[in-house]
Order: C-alpha cells, then sequence, then structure tokens
C-alpha cells in the first residue's frame, strides 16, 4: 500500500442511506461523483466507464473526508462541499464559469438557469446553462440540483431517477418544489 502522500488517483464505492454513491479522483481533484443506484456494481460500471478514472482504491485523507461528508449529506445534514478540490482540466471556460457559480448556492440555496447565468456573467443563456449543467462531472460538489428552470418550476436532471431524484435531493435541503399547498379549507361556521 501506498503512503497517503503518494496516492494519486483512484475511486471509491460508498453506500449511503438513500443508496450506492460513487467517487473518482486525480492528483488534483474530485472527478467524478455518481449520485445515488440500487447496487453497488452499477456505480462501480458508471465510474470506470470515465476515461481517467483509476482502479486504485487508496484514499487521500480529504477523500475520506469526502466520503464522510457524503454520507452525512445522504443522512439529512447540512453539509458545504465548497472547500472540495475539482479537477476539471478539458471543461470549457463557460462551464468553468457555471460551474464556479452554482458552487456559490449554500445548502437549501437555489437559482434559475437564468439567475446562475446572469451570476455566471453569462446572462441570456439559461439553455445554454442548463446543458452545461447536464454535463456535470461531479454533481452534489457543483449543486446542479439546487437549479430550477423558470417559474420555480423543477427543470431537468441528467442524475439517475431524472427530476424526481432532483426533488428528493431538494426536499433534503428544506426546499419544496412545485404549486403551493392549498389553502386550508374553511369550517363553514
Amino acid at each position: 500500500m501506498k503512503p497517503t502522500s503518494e496516492i494519486t488517483a483512484g475511486h471509491a464505492v460508498l453506500e449511503t442511506v438513500i443508496g450506492f454513491m460513487g467517487i473518482a479522483w486525480s492528483e488534483k481533484g474530485l472527478i467524478r461523483l455518481c449520485l445515488p443506484e440500487r447496487s453497488p456494481e452499477a456505480v462501480e460500471r458508471r465510474l470506470l466507464r470515465h476515461p481517467g478514472v483509476s482502479t486504485s482504491t487508496d484514499q487521500p485523507r480529504w477523500v475520506v473526508e469526502l466520503i464522510a461528508s457524503i454520507k452525512a449529506y445522504a443522512a439529512g445534514e447540512d453539509v458545504d462541499f465548497s472547500d472540495v478540490p475539482v479537477d476539471l482540466d478539458g471543461v470549457d471556460d463557460f462551464r468553468l464559469a457555471i460551474y464556479d457559480a452554482a458552487r456559490k448556492l449554500g445548502f437549501g440555496e437555489t437559482a434559475t438557469y437564468g439567475e446562475l447565468a446572469k451570476r455566471a456573467g453569462h446572462a441570456g443563456l439559461p439553455r445554454e446553462t442548463g446543458a452545461a449543467l447536464g454535463a456535470n462531472p461531479v454533481p452534489l460538489v457543483i449543486p446542479c440540483h439546487r437549479i430550477l428552470a423558470a417559474g420555480g418550476k423543477i427543470g431537468g436532471f441528467s442524475a439517475p431517477g431524472g427530476s424526481a431524484t432532483k426533488e428528493k435531493m431538494l426536499a433534503m435541503e428544506g426546499v419544496r418544489v412545485g404549486p403551493p399547498p392549498a389553502a386550508q379549507a374553511s369550517f363553514g361556521f
């Protein structure tokens, strides 16, 4: 086994209360995060299908801490992932700007695609922003689930389970999406 200081890349599959999740990292930071699946094999297949994912399972300290944070988040705790190192080599400047703006959204905070585009310096590009978020390699750390369609609608989500997964993640953060609840009916007296 290599000393922690020499670990440069690897991956891990972890069991959380909401399902099996996976991460992969390089010497620079996180390169992939897979949201919940029903089996560890499904996560492993998704991780290893991407270029650059190493088969090593040795974990540097920041990865051990990230795994603990992901498990805490899945259990409903308010977790801040903004300090997790992310390796986005090869990602274009537009997507980098969108991802940077998304990372500034805190637990339970949402924005629309249009608002996020504006915050990233690309006002008027909500569809392109949605496409960039759909290609997000590290959801949760870059919290694309916190981005909603115009009018506060749920919008799309490219993770397993689609929009239903997005809605569940937002609910875990105390965010209710959809029409407001009906007003209480009168008792008639």
